[in-house]
């Protein structure tokens, strides 16, 4: 069931988000090669607190750090750890955090030092199909709108998306209704009304859209091992047009 939001619940939405986009930037800013996943996690995890909220992903079905800090060929879910990144790693970080009973969610995919042409470009097109995908989240569109736009945009230009992990609803709970894949056909899946709030999350792929869950039940990777960058945004859609929350101005 589609949770609609009040104008007010939009507002603390907006407080949350960009709280979480906020810890999205600070966790960015400490991805240099020499430190550990565990480090990034550690000063994400710290700014959280300090402003008075909670970590979204801390505990979350059994998460057990506060956030996915994935590497290189890691798409979503890497658990932070001891280790260390290096010079040209690309690094995903995904991130939410709950103040006043709602979430913010967002994610971004950073480089640590001078990172390949490949590794940019990949970036680039990742980062810029997910503004595809909130191009298309307008009152009387469908969710296939949004993905088929990220599809579209991602496979014109050689890239491969991932077909088992999707965006969501996000409220009071981080995930709710609906679902919001990266991938289907334009016009189809529940009509976008004004109040839906949703986390659109484009997961790509340099090479296969294939994937492998590790041993450990959490991390995410490359079946073939390329490279995969993951870009997220919180948004409200509204008569006037979608608002991302996750903007930490």
């Amino acid at each position: 069931m589609v949770i609609l939001k009040t104008a007010g619940a939009i507002k603390k939405m907006r407080e949350a988000g960009r709280l979480s986009a906020l810890a999205l930037k600070v966790g960015g800013e400490a991805v240099v090669p020499g430190v550990t996943t565990a480090e990034i996690d550690r000063v994400i995890h710290d700014f959280i607190v300090s402003q008075g909220a909670t970590p979204s992903f801390l505990n979350l079905y059994g998460f057990p750090a506060s956030a996915c800090i994935s590497v290189n060929d890691e798409l979503i879910h890497g658990i932070p750890g001891n280790r260390v990144i290096k010079e040209g790693d690309i690094v995903s970080i995904d991130v939410g955090a709950c103040l006043d009973g709602y979430h913010g969610d967002n994610a971004a995919t950073f480089v640590a030092g001078n990172a390949s042409e490949e590794a940019l470009a990949l970036l680039d097109v990742t980062k810029q199909s997910l503004y595809k995908g909130i191009e298309m989240a307008t009152v009387g569109h469908r969710v296939g709108d949004i993905s088929n736009a990220v599809q579209t945009y991602c496979e014109e230009r050689g890239y491969s998306v991932v077909r088992e992990f999707v965006g969501h609803g996000i409220g009071r709970s981080v995930h709710e209704d609906p679902e919001v894949p990266n991938f289907g056909a334009a016009g189809h899946g529940p009509r976008l009304v004004s109040g839906m709030c949703i986390a659109i999350e484009p997961m790509i792929n340099a090479g296969t859209r294939f994937v492998s869950t590790d041993s450990n039940g959490w991390t995410v990777r490359t079946k073939d091992g390329k490279l995969s960058a993951h870009f997220e945004h919180t948004i409200a859609i509204t008569e006037d047009g979608p608002i991302i929350l996750t903007d930490p101005d």
